[in-house]
């Protein structure tokens, strides 16, 4: 039964996942229905599902001021990161080069976690760079973790898990100034599912060669995503077949939700700079309203006291507090049961008893690691439904915290 007074789910996970935008409904229903030609096939309505997707393709690329031809659709941001690190490390070695060398940060999605140990597995030389007690690359620590074999590095834009945004910039810097030593080219990849609707995508201003995207992040449908892949770049594909997104990921294109993907794009762009400034503001007001209100809470992840519109050092929606004597899995249950969805880390990994390897490379202990909740606000969101969670959070804690203590005692 749901505790809020309304008796309705309130949502506070949105960095999982979002609700499909009406507007993007209504822009993808044709292509489940009457337009469901296959975008491979030459009579009309094939054509005219190329046509379209090639649309799709071009209103991204201009958000992305990227070209069209440098953009790749694929099933979503887990299978963007794979092509992405397995396709420029197989392609290297093809091109001769026995051992390669890939920089990961500590803090990356698990899809880039999980790829990089497994090209390890394959044979390559793997660094996992560390990050400070907010989560942030060191771009000095990047140079020193750069050899000769480095082929590839990939840090996230902004962590799924904590919020900390990175100063791509600065480390596509370090990069550069290394290739102008080199013949064969360190490239770099940054996850930018979370970054989008948020943080700047132009491609050229970020310096990246290869970005990562996903749509189910934006309010848009899941299992569709991109990768952005520099002019000039080669990658070994995953999938081979008929040889769609020009030989790079084969498999009849996904034509409703590459328009989805699109429209989805095209409105977390326009709302961008409102929903910021009206996150940042309901984050800022959550996080001072728990530090007042529950003791022993610890804020994961950048401060927010020099966050801004200008110089965005967190997502404006992410709130990660550690409740010390808590077990973050047992207030989860407790919340959902009060008709609140929140989650203790990220939710591709939220069936792992582990405490979240985010947490642990920024400092955390294993039970204050384990002690997290994260809070992702989003369009929905309201300061009452922020009230409401603080109001029925406080005793809940107070309540476990209480039977932690005698369990302790036993």
């Amino acid at each position: 039964m749901l505790g809020n007074k309304k008796g309705k789910l309130i949502y506070l996970d949105h960095a999982a996942t979002t609700p499909l935008n009406e507007e993007v409904v209504r822009a993808m229903q044709p292509y489940l229905y009457k337009k469901f030609g296959n975008a491979s096939s030459i009579y009309e309505l094939g054509m005219q599902a190329k046509f379209d997707i090639d649309t799709a393709r071009k209103t991204i690329a201009d958000i992305l001021e990227a070209r069209e031809s440098e953009i790749v659709f694929t099933a979503g941001g887990t299978e963007s990161v794979n092509l992405a690190l397995f396709g420029v490390v197989r392609q290297v070695i093809s091109s001769g080069i026995k051992k390669p060398h890939i920089i990961v940060s500590a803090i990356e999605h698990h899809a880039v976690l999980e790829s990089a140990k497994a090209l390890k597995d394959e044979g390559i030389e793997l660094t996992i760079l560390k990050v400070n007690n907010q989560g942030f690359v060191n771009p000095k620590d990047l140079a020193k973790a750069i050899k000769k074999n480095t082929v590839l590095i990939s840090v996230i834009y902004s962590n799924n898990e904590i919020g900390t945004v990175q100063p791509i910039n600065e480390l596509v810097k370090v990069i550069r100034k290394e290739n102008l030593k080199r013949k064969q080219k360190i490239l770099f990849h940054t996850d930018a599912c979370q970054a989008s609707g948020v943080l700047d995508l132009s491609v050229n201003k970020l310096g990246v060669d290869l970005m990562t995207l996903n749509a189910s992040k934006i309010y848009g449908p899941k299992q569709v995503g991109l990768l952005y892949i520099r002019t000039g770049i080669k990658l070994k594909p995953l999938i081979y077949g008929g040889g769609q997104e020009r030989g790079l990921r084969s498999g009849t294109e996904n034509t409703a939700g590459i328009i989805g993907f699109a429209k989805a794009l095209e409105i977390a762009e326009r709302l961008k700079k409102s929903e910021n400034k009206r996150l940042r503001v309901l984050r800022n007001y959550l996080i001072i309203n728990i530090q007042k209100t529950i003791p022993d809470a610890i804020l994961n992840g950048p401060s927010v006291e020099k966050d801004s519109e200008k110089n965005i050092l967190r997502l404006p929606n992410n709130i990660n507090f550690s409740f010390v004597g808590v077990d973050g899995e047992a207030l989860l249950l407790y919340l959902d049961a009060q008709g609140f969805a929140v989650s203790t880390g990220s939710a591709c990994a939220s069936t792992s008893l582990d405490p979240s390897h985010v947490l642990l490379a920024i400092g955390l202990n294993k039970y204050d690691a384990k002690a997290s909740v994260r809070i992702t606000l989003g369009r929905s969101t309201k300061k009452s439904d922020l009230d409401a969670l603080v109001k029925v959070s406080a005793p809940i804690i107070k309540e476990l915290r209480r039977v932690e203590s005698i369990n302790k005692k036993h």
